[in-house]
């Protein structure tokens, strides 16, 4: 959608590895490619903390230290507009009283407002809820079935 800003959680750059689920792997890369090549998506200092932490120790087969630097320069690092602050952690501590989430989700939301994002793709908290304007949505819509 023109004009729309993104924030991309961790989660979907884990599934962009996920070899076990083909459908969000795609919808995933997808995502990134665009907010690499539209610039209308961007993640904080925590996504890439993240991220590496995972792909280098809990991937079924973790990304060597030259992979994980290689995308760090080439994918993560190009998204990276967010870094803390003392306003920003105020920031979490209030969207954390204020919407009940964990401390690290509310630093993911900070995150987003910090960005001037309008959306939070996330399959990790309430799809659907607006926070400070922040539209939270889920990437990885279940598919209904038809009967």
């Amino acid at each position: 959608m023109p004009g729309k800003r993104s924030f991309l959680d961790t989660n979907i750059f884990v599934y962009s590895f996920d070899q076990s689920q083909p459908t969000k792997r795609k919808r995933a890369q997808d995502l990134i490619a665009s907010a690499l090549a539209d610039r209308n998506g961007i993640i904080s200092y925590q996504v890439v903390q993240e991220f590496l932490n995972v792909a280098t120790s809990k991937f079924k087969r973790p990304l060597s230290t030259q992979d994980a630097r290689s995308y760090l320069d080439r994918v993560l690092n190009p998204l990276c507009e967010v870094y803390p602050d003392s306003v920003f952690f105020a920031t979490a501590l209030s969207l954390r009283e204020e919407s009940g989430y964990a401390f690290y989700d509310s630093l993911i939301l900070a995150a987003a407002l910090a960005g001037g994002c309008d959306r939070l793709l996330t399959e990790d908290l309430h799809d659907g809820q607006t926070v400070r304007g922040v539209l939270i949505q889920n990437p990885f819509p279940k598919r209904r079935q038809s009967r």
